[in-house]
């Protein structure tokens, strides 16, 4: 039968209350670092005395990105690193003229971490979670910080030794072919 409103309790299959709330399978991620003091102790976390007004330095995060793109200069295209540098700049603005909200900056931070301790899939899964998020601030530059983390990543264990791939060196005027030298 098919009850409109008034589905008795007992049916097996009641179709579900269009007003109710979704369920929540996943919650958001956490908001700071592993062994954050929280604030009910009466010591606020060094990172963010108030929720609203988190101090984490624009510097805290960008000089780690700009130092891993330079590590990426060797390897990856040019306009590839070009990009991504104009991405960075404009995190750089919208964080200095403050249009981003203290979660956006904190999570940022903890990025950074991810990315400096090498911890490839925290650090794309903080990215997923801030575009998903907090899609309105972080799609102009975001971008950039997601392929930032993908050359990282496939950057050589040892970082980069200085020697370039000749396929990375687009300035030459001749063509070479892949494997030749000069």
């Amino acid at each position: 039968c098919l009850c409109p409103a008034g589905a008795p309790p007992d049916s097996p299959r009641a179709p579900a209350d269009p007003a109710a709330p979704p369920p929540r399978a996943l919650g958001p991620p956490p908001q700071g670092p592993v062994g954050a003091a929280p604030r009910a102790e009466g010591r606020p976390s060094a990172a963010c005395p108030e929720e609203e007004e988190c101090s984490v330095s624009a510097d805290t995060v960008l000089a780690p990105l700009r130092a891993a793109l330079d590590a990426c200069r060797a390897t990856v295209q040019k306009q590839v690193c070009n990009d991504i540098g104009r991405r960075l700049t404009v995190l750089e603005d919208a964080w200095a003229q403050g249009k981003l909200s203290a979660p956006v900056r904190k999570r940022m931070s903890l990025l950074v971490q991810e990315l400096q301790q090498q911890h490839w899939d925290t650090a794309d899964e903080i990215h997923r979670s801030l575009m998903v998020d907090h899609v309105n601030e972080v799609s102009q530059w975001m971008v950039g910080v997601k392929r930032l983390i993908a050359e990282t990543r496939d950057l050589p264990t040892g970082e980069t030794d200085g020697s370039a791939d000749t396929e990375s060196t687009t300035e030459t005027m001749t063509v070479t072919e892949p494997g030749q030298e000069e």
